[in-house]
């Protein structure tokens, strides 16, 4: 699985901003089928920065009324990566 594959695309949330700022962490949506070491190796390729820690959880998707049916949102899987001391990821600096 290429890297690109792995990460889909950073969440920017307040409480990713507050993780970010308070811990060194930053919060990803990642490929359903990627498991803890393939997240870490593909952050540690995207942004050349070392992964301390991963942390994942599966979000089911939410259930909603489409005119007179119900559907469901995809779900999804979220990954908290914390970094080691020192690094950083600006990838949020032009914005």
């Amino acid at each position: 699985m290429d890297a690109r594959d792995v990460v889909l695309r950073p969440i920017i949330t307040e409480k990713g901003t507050r993780l970010r700022d308070d811990g060194n962490k930053y919060v990803f949506e990642v490929a359903r089928v990627a498991n803890k070491l393939q997240i870490k190796d593909a952050v540690e390729s995207l942004f050349d920065v070392k992964v301390e820690k991963v942390a994942t959880m599966n979000r089911l998707g939410k259930t909603k009324r489409v005119r007179y049916r119900l559907g469901r949102r995809r779900s999804w899987k979220k990954a908290v990566v914390t970094l080691r001391d020192g690094e950083s990821l600006d990838f949020l600096e032009g914005a």
